[in-house]
């Protein structure tokens, strides 16, 4: 479940129809454009952006979870696309680019969404293209996010980190290097008669020694 944003309303009231009729959508962002593809037929209208129609052209592995916090990838294969779809894929830069699967319900015999909610959400990591009898085939591997869990960060809490994510004018780590050495005094208690603030006079120490506990 930690892909999943929350499960729509209209999802739960879909569970429980007699007759149901599911459809899976992927939406691939590439650097000059974003590629909108669903299980079925014609044109389907989703968060505002309409996808392509690519039927059984488009295959999604399974797609597990567990209660363990842990990283699991899937595969989608394109077949047969066409060719705005292949020269993306031939030309554009992908890995590291966002994709996500939507599971939804469609109203009986309508392209209209009856409710969705995201099975996956991760990036695409590799990508493999194929020439068949029925056209170019193009295979895609997704990492889950939480893979950036176990991914090193190469930042650092210093002056340049600071610079070069939020610009020169933050300058709320410029002074970290020299705390590295410094000497902080704390606690301490100041020496010499005076009887100022900090001090201790002779009497002090005498009712110290001598406190009993009755």
């Amino acid at each position: 479940m930690a892909t999943r944003p929350g499960i729509d309303s209209k999802i739960v009231s879909r569970l429980g129809a007699d007759h149901q009729q599911l459809f899976f959508a992927v939406k691939a962002e590439f650097d000059t454009s974003t590629i909108y593809l669903w299980t079925g037929t014609d044109d389907l209208t989703l968060g505002g952006q309409t996808y392509l129609g690519a039927g059984s052209l488009l295959q999604i592995s399974n797609i597990t979870e567990s209660t363990d916090l842990k990283s699991e990838g899937v595969t989608l294969i394109l077949s047969g696309m066409d060719a705005t779809v292949l020269n993306l894929a031939l030309s554009e830069n992908y890995q590291n680019r966002n994709i996500e699967i939507f599971m939804g319900y469609l109203m009986g015999g309508s392209n209209e969404v009856a409710g969705t909610l995201t099975l996956f959400a991760g990036r695409m990591s590799n990508m493999s293209i194929s020439d068949t009898p029925e056209g170019s085939q193009i295979v895609i591997d997704a990492e889950n996010r939480l893979l950036d869990f176990e991914r090193p960060c190469n930042f650092r809490y210093t002056k340049e980190s600071q610079a070069f994510l939020h610009g020169t004018d933050d300058t709320g780590f410029n002074r970290v290097q020299s705390l590295q050495d410094k000497e902080i005094v704390w606690g301490k208690t100041t020496t010499g008669g005076g009887g100022g603030r900090g001090g201790r006079g002779a009497g002090d120490d005498s009712i110290s020694d001598h406190r009993q506990i009755r």
